[in-house]
């Protein structure tokens, strides 16, 4: 039953990939998301320059630059090395700044009887995205500890990880912009295993190349469609 509902919101929010206000919070969260890994590649640099280590590196090999540049690539494969397991995850949660554009862009399309939703002020989206943000930037460092531990479950472990994160998070945004938030945490704990699943099967395809850049996108008009559909059932 819940895997049915699942695939028929993803086909339904799939067949709505060319629509333009998609294209836009895509193009969107990409340029946010390489804007902070960026901004934390120089925030780096700083950090290692006010600890002493560019001086420390001078003295140890001399002015010729050498010791700077040394700094300055392994800082640079750091933090490239950091976004393969954390680039989709921010793209995911910037994606959720802009969810209520996708949320309309469906419900245009498949929803058009209801009343238009309440807006979420640009402040509370923007709160919930730094919040959401930290966390799964901070589950995800964590997780990689446990990868290092434990590499054959690793997969297993990001998904699921990542699954309870977006899928709780998704469908909170989707609904609150209809229910509330207190009727969308109910809904949310009432539906917790469904809402799971779905973001399980969300976060799989986050480990394909380029496809995954499309997965927030996706994954969040399919929370839309799924939230209808929990709702009405509700």
């Amino acid at each position: 039953m819940a895997l049915g509902v699942i695939f028929s919101s993803f086909f339904k929010a799939l067949g709505q990939l060319g629509d333009p206000r998609f294209r836009n919070v895509l193009f969107l969260g990409l340029g946010l998301t390489i804007g902070l890994l960026i901004a934390a590649y120089f925030g780096l640099l700083a950090v290692l320059n006010t600890l002493g280590l560019y001086d420390l590196a001078a003295a140890q090999m001399g002015e010729g630059g050498w010791g700077a540049w040394i700094i300055n690539a392994t800082s640079f494969f750091a933090i490239i090395l950091l976004s393969v397991f954390l680039m989709v995850p921010v793209a995911s949660a910037f994606t959720s700044l802009f969810l209520d554009r996708i949320a309309s862009a469906v419900e245009d399309k498949h929803f058009a009887y209801l009343p238009p939703a309440d807006p979420v002020p640009f402040s509370e989206a923007m709160k919930d995205t730094v919040n959401f943000l930290g966390v799964l930037i901070g589950a995800n460092i964590l997780a990689l500890l446990i990868y290092l531990a434990l590499p054959p479950f690793a997969p297993l472990i990001f998904w699921g990880l990542n699954g309870f994160l977006l899928g709780r998070e998704y469908f909170f945004i989707a609904a609150m912009r209809r229910i509330g938030r207190d009727g969308a945490k109910e809904l949310r704990r009432e539906h917790f295993a469904t809402i799971w699943l779905a973001g399980t099967l969300m976060a799989i395809p986050l480990s394909v190349p380029l496809v995954n850049l499309l997965i927030p996108i996706l994954g969040a008009a399919t929370f839309t469609h799924l939230f209808h559909t929990l709702e009405e059932r509700s």
